[in-house]
């Protein structure tokens, strides 16, 4: 206990009438308020919570987020998010783009995302198109899946599905010969 009112005496020699009664107070208060004014600073920094759409709800219209989103309900639009999880018992009619992409219900639409995975109760009608994906046994899913470095740029949508239909005709110009 000296060594503790050695280290507050220096503070509140500065202040000279506050040194009994406020060093022991200064000594507890400003720690949790030093935290505490931590805590908003790094309350901003920290990643917050997904935003959750219920088993209850339907949304017609788009939603955009930076941020995560999970979905349990429907949802008649497009979607872009950081992470988006498609619950078991979710629908989703539109457009998905995200970074991380994991379906465990049903969509219907193109899929969009740097990492794209299906889950075994994934039921998904449309393209994928992803940087990487992961299909797991009893998934299904009915559409095309084009791999590509940069799938969540639109304007990359024909970049890669050009060359090798190119490739196709000149394969066939050689069964000619």
């Amino acid at each position: 206990m000296f060594s503790k009112s050695k280290i507050n005496e220096p503070g509140p020699k500065q202040g000279g009438e506050g040194v009994t009664p406020r060093g022991p107070a200064e000594g507890a208060a400003p720690a949790p308020k030093t935290s505490t004014d931590f805590a908003p600073s790094s309350a901003p920094k920290a990643k917050p919570p997904a935003s959750v759409l219920s088993s209850d709800l339907t949304i017609k219209g788009n939603l955009k987020t930076t941020g995560d989103i999970q979905i349990e309900g429907t949802v008649e639009g497009d979607i872009r998010a950081h992470l988006l999880t498609v619950g078991e018992g979710a629908t989703i009619k539109g457009e998905v783009m995200a970074d991380d992409v994991v379906v465990n219900g049903r969509v219907v639409g193109r899929v969009r995302g740097l990492k794209v995975r299906l889950t075994s109760t994934a039921r998904v009608e449309g393209d994928i198109i992803h940087k990487t994906i992961a299909i797991e046994s009893g998934a299904h899913f009915e559409g095309s899946v084009q791999r590509r470095d940069d799938p969540l740029n639109a304007n990359n949508q024909g970049g890669r599905s050009g060359p090798p239909r190119g490739e196709g005709p000149q394969g066939s110009s050689e069964g000619n010969a």
